[in-house]
């Protein structure tokens, strides 16, 4: 595995975004993988939708396509100590960008975005935009 996908990547592939699509499409599936904390965040945006049921499948779709990792103690560890840097320096991350970013330093994987600019803060993070 190579890509972990973050959470604004994996909405740009439910809405078909070309760019992301394409990408996607000219690896091997064993290449992406997907956070358990992704998943989560994906369920719960679905949960505010019109019509949650529909956005649920859309999910469980693209889910199902994708290797889904636990969040294990290895991770655990790489959010705490990143927690406690970026705090330290006066710039801490949100919650579950946090858990996702050291999610991708425990596995050594790039972490596909659009959201550079808070990624591009965690030392040792390989970030990607297929925006």
């Amino acid at each position: 595995m190579e890509y972990l996908l973050d959470t604004d990547t994996c909405i740009d592939l439910l809405r078909g975004l070309r760019s992301v699509v394409s990408k996607l499409e000219k690896l091997s599936p064993e290449d992406c993988g997907i956070s358990a904390i992704t998943t989560f965040e994906l369920f719960a945006g679905a949960a505010k939708a019109r019509q949650p049921s529909n956005e649920i499948d859309k999910i469980e779709r693209l889910v199902s396509v994708l290797e889904e990792i636990s969040f294990d103690r290895e991770a655990a560890r790489q959010a705490g100590a990143l927690r406690y840097r970026l705090d330290k320096a006066g710039t801490p991350l949100g919650p579950y960008d946090l858990l996702i970013a050291a999610h991708g330093l425990a596995l050594d994987l790039t972490l596909v975005t659009a959201n550079t600019v808070e990624f591009g803060r965690v030392a040792g993070l390989r970030i990607e935009n297929w925006r």
